[in-house]
C-alpha cells in the first residue's frame, strides 16, 4: 500500500495534510512550488488544474481538499472519521468546500452578487451562511453530531482559518468549537510538518 501525498505548506493543503495524520498511515509528502513543479510534469499530469493537494493511493488519484478528506476516511474506516448515520456528516464536509468558502472569498475579493442573480450562485451572503452554520454549531459539539469526523477537518478548518485571519467573525460558538477540535494531536503533527517546509523554503531562499 502506498500512499503520496502532494502539497504546498501555504496552500489548502494544510486541510488535507492534517486528515493524513488523523488516519495515523504511512505516507510520503512530495512538496511543490507554485510557479514551478505544481505546473510541470510528472505532477501535471496527476492533477492537470495545476494545484494542490492531490493524494495518490495505490495508482487512483484523488484531488480537493473535502473530497481527500471523505476518501481517506472511508478507505481507512478503522480511523473512526466516518460516523454511521453520514446525513449531518456529508451535509458539513461538503457546506465548506461549498458555500462557506464561497462566501468568505467573494466577501473578501469586495464582490457582491447583485439582487437579480443570486439565483444562479451556490451559495448565499456570509452573514446568512454565518448565521446557519452558528444555529447548528449551538446545538452540536462536532459538525457530525456528537463525535469528531473528517467533516471537523475540512469545514473545520475553514472556521479556523476564518477565525486566524478574521474572515470568520468570531462569534462564541465557533471560537469554542475551533478550541476544541484544535486540540487534536494530529493537527499538531500536520502543522508542525508544514512549519517545517517554509521554514526549509524561506532558508534556501535567504529569508
Amino acid at each position: 500500500m502506498t500512499l503520496t501525498f502532494y502539497s504546498n505548506p501555504m496552500s489548502r493543503g494544510r486541510i488535507a495534510h492534517w486528515m493524513m495524520e488523523e488516519v495515523g498511515q504511512p505516507y510520503e509528502t512530495v512538496w511543490l512550488d507554485y510557479a514551478t513543479t505544481m505546473k510541470q510534469p510528472p505532477y501535471i499530469g496527476i492533477n492537470p488544474m495545476g494545484k494542490v493537494p492531490a493524494l495518490v493511493h495505490d495508482g487512483r488519484v484523488v484531488t480537493e481538499y473535502a473530497a481527500i478528506c471523505a476518501y481517506l476516511a472511508d478507505a481507512f474506516p478503522e480511523a473512526g472519521l466516518a460516523p454511521k448515520d453520514r446525513s449531518a456528516y456529508y451535509r458539513w464536509l461538503f457546506f465548506g468546500a461549498g458555500p462557506l468558502e464561497a462566501a468568505v472569498i467573494t466577501k473578501a475579493l469586495g464582490i457582491e452578487v447583485p439582487p437579480d442573480r443570486r439565483g444562479m450562485v451556490g451559495f448565499r451572503d456570509l452573514g446568512t451562511t454565518m448565521d446557519v452554520l452558528e444555529g447548528w454549531l449551538k446545538d452540536h459539539p462536532y459538525l457530525a453530531g456528537d463525535a469528531f469526523s473528517a467533516a471537523d477537518v475540512a469545514t473545520g478548518s475553514q472556521i479556523g482559518w476564518g477565525l486566524r485571519f478574521g474572515t470568520i467573525e468570531a462569534r462564541p460558538v465557533f471560537t469554542e468549537y475551533w478550541t476544541r477540535v484544535s486540540a487534536r494531536p494530529a493537527l499538531a503533527r500536520s502543522t508542525a510538518l508544514g512549519e517545517a517546509e517554509i521554514a526549509r523554503i524561506k532558508g534556501a531562499e535567504g529569508g
